[in-house]
């Protein structure tokens, strides 16, 4: 038997999206907030000299210009940069206080040694022992230094260990409970375990006094240092706003903030009158460049919008209704209804606000998914109306006898909503909401 090569021409036509360099950056501007929008046209600008940026100055706390390259260029009318930088870090903090409050001793300068060990925290990651190896200082010495340092402000810097955290701070309050360091000092282990029967038997107080104790402590902070990184001055723009004005629902794109690019006509004329092959190459595709973008920006608040539309469309109860409930909801009923893709409709409300008279919402805050109601019509009800249904049940409670979880699995039962002991405990720890032993009360 043979073997034969058959060799044939045939034509296949096949469509297929080819993810172009042009079609992942406009992937990418649907996904960005007006922030980092800003910043990608700004960069743009910069590449291309055909692109002008103008900004709603009236609405915006942007820097008022007419172009992107005021703002780089003007840096005095920039009036941003004339808010001075007043953030101090934790060691600065500490290394300010030493030389304002101790004289210039060996002991001050030990001081200023143990200040460089002190973490984000406020800790002192040192042992002592390995202190007094290295510096040639007395254990007393070091003892004294560290006196000093924990005498500094904010109250419970540089302790070594949580429990010495806490005891500083009580120590500096005068409105502590009466017991508080002498609890946190000779039973820390049984007040972490919540052993109270224990500690009201060791100090021959009451169940209520270890409550009140107890609530206090909560009140400390178990990280005194990171108060100096706390982040200032955060503001969200919304894309969206929604206006109700006799039961009429109107989204419109919000303008207040949002970058407008123009096209720098005068330049490109005068670029034009210039005889060079490659002048006129580079002219043609920056002008080019800048129809894309503006298309693009164009299409992504177009997007956004019809989006936002279908959310307010869906969940028109959250916006009328005071208790402000959620229909289940999710990615794919949108797309399906735009007839777009469900990674489109998640770019398009990740980091994207709606506007109310009520408060700034997320877009994807409004997707949630259901849960069948033990009830003969078989409803839907959203996860979200059922954590709400969850905190009502906890909040109250009798809290000398909190519910467990199987408890409020049958009460959410008897409520028509037909979920497992598991699922309130899932449910219960993403409401940040302790299990009923924690729970518990000696008030």
């Amino acid at each position: 038997m043979k073997f034969q090569q058959h060799l044939s021409q045939k034509q296949k036509q096949v469509q297929k999206l080819a993810m172009t360099q042009q079609l992942q950056q406009s992937i990418q501007i649907l996904q960005y907030n007006t922030e980092d929008l800003l910043l990608y046209i700004e960069a743009k600008s910069l590449e291309n000299p055909l692109i002008d940026i103008k900004i709603d100055t009236h609405y915006s706390d942007y820097p008022t210009s007419n172009s992107s390259q005021a703002s780089f260029i003007n840096e005095e009318n920039n009036y941003l940069n004339q808010i001075p930088d007043s953030q101090t870090s934790l060691f600065e903090f500490l290394i300010d206080q030493v030389h304002l409050n101790y004289r210039d001793t060996y002991l001050r300068r030990l001081v200023l040694y143990l200040v460089e060990f002190v973490d984000l925290n406020g800790y002192l990651k040192l042992d002592l022992d390995e202190a007094v190896e290295k510096t040639g200082a007395s254990a007393i010495q070091m003892l004294d230094a560290l006196t000093l340092l924990q005498q500094l402000d904010p109250a419970g810097v540089g302790a070594r260990n949580i429990q010495e955290c806490l005891m500083l701070q009580t120590e500096r309050d005068d409105q502590a409970p009466t017991l508080a360091y002498i609890v946190l000092e000779e039973d820390f282990e049984n007040l972490v375990h919540r052993k109270w029967q224990a500690i009201a038997k060791k100090f021959a107080i009451d169940l209520s006094e270890v409550q009140l104790i107890f609530d206090y402590i909560q009140t400390l902070s178990p990280s005194p240092g990171r108060i100096f990184e706390s982040t200032t001055g955060l503001y969200i723009r919304p894309d969206l706003t929604l206006r109700i004005k006799d039961d009429e629902f109107t989204v419109i794109s919000n303008k207040k903030g949002m970058p407008t690019i123009n096209f720098q006509q005068g330049y490109f004329e005068r670029m034009k009158k210039i005889e060079d092959q490659e002048v006129q190459e580079y002219i043609k595709e920056k002008k080019l460049e800048f129809e894309w973008l503006e298309k693009t920006i164009a299409q992504r608040g177009d997007t956004i919008l019809q989006v936002g539309m279908e959310i307010v469309r869906r969940q028109k109860d959250f916006f009328i209704r005071p208790e402000r409930p959620l229909k289940p909801m999710i990615l794919k009923e949108v797309s399906e209804a735009l007839d777009i893709h469900e990674s489109t409709v998640s770019r398009a409300v990740n980091g994207k606000y709606i506007e109310t008279s009520f408060g700034v919402f997320e877009l994807r805050s409004f997707f949630t998914s259901g849960l069948v109601t033990g009830n003969e019509t078989g409803e839907i009800v959203s996860t979200d109306s059922v954590k709400k249904q969850l905190q009502e049940l906890v909040a109250n409670e009798d809290k000398a006898k909190p519910f467990s979880d199987q408890k409020l699995a049958d009460l959410l039962k008897d409520q028509e909503v037909d979920i497992s002991r598991r699922t309130v405990a899932k449910y219960r720890d993403l409401l940040g909401i302790p299990a009923s032993s924690k729970r518990k009360r000696y008030d």
